[in-house]
């Protein structure tokens, strides 16, 4: 059974930093990509970074770049996704996701329950 779970999240500041996690299981890590994402109330799932097996290469979709980063650990088979200088715009569930990294694409096989990131003062 695949399962992917997203912790982390939580009520924080403007200018607050954050690292989300998702640990995984029942599958290869290593063999597949990992991706964050989230959804703002309201808004569509919004595509924030991509991390390739070996980690060796990250892509930040549209506004992926500059405060967030994110990090995969082979060992504890988990991805993280840092978020630096948090806005109120941040306010969104965050969600993992996970595919063979043979695959491209807009398409994720397998997805967390989300994590809730509120930024609020």
């Amino acid at each position: 059974q695949v399962l992917l779970v997203e912790s982390g999240g939580g009520l924080v500041q403007p200018g607050d930093s954050l690292r989300l996690s998702c640990a995984t299981s029942g599958f290869t890590f290593s063999t597949y990509a990992m991706a964050w994402f989230r959804q703002a109330p309201g808004k569509e799932r919004e595509y924030i970074a991509h991390i390739i097996t070996n980690g060796g290469g990250t892509t930040y979709p549209g506004s992926g770049k500059g405060r967030f980063n994110i990090s995969r650990n082979m060992a504890k088979k988990t991805v993280y996704l840092q978020i630096e200088n948090l806005e109120p715009e941040d306010t969104a569930v965050y969600y993992c996701a996970a595919r063979p990294a043979w695959k491209s694409g807009q398409q994720w096989d397998y997805w967390g329950q989300g994590t809730r990131v509120t930024v609020s003062s």
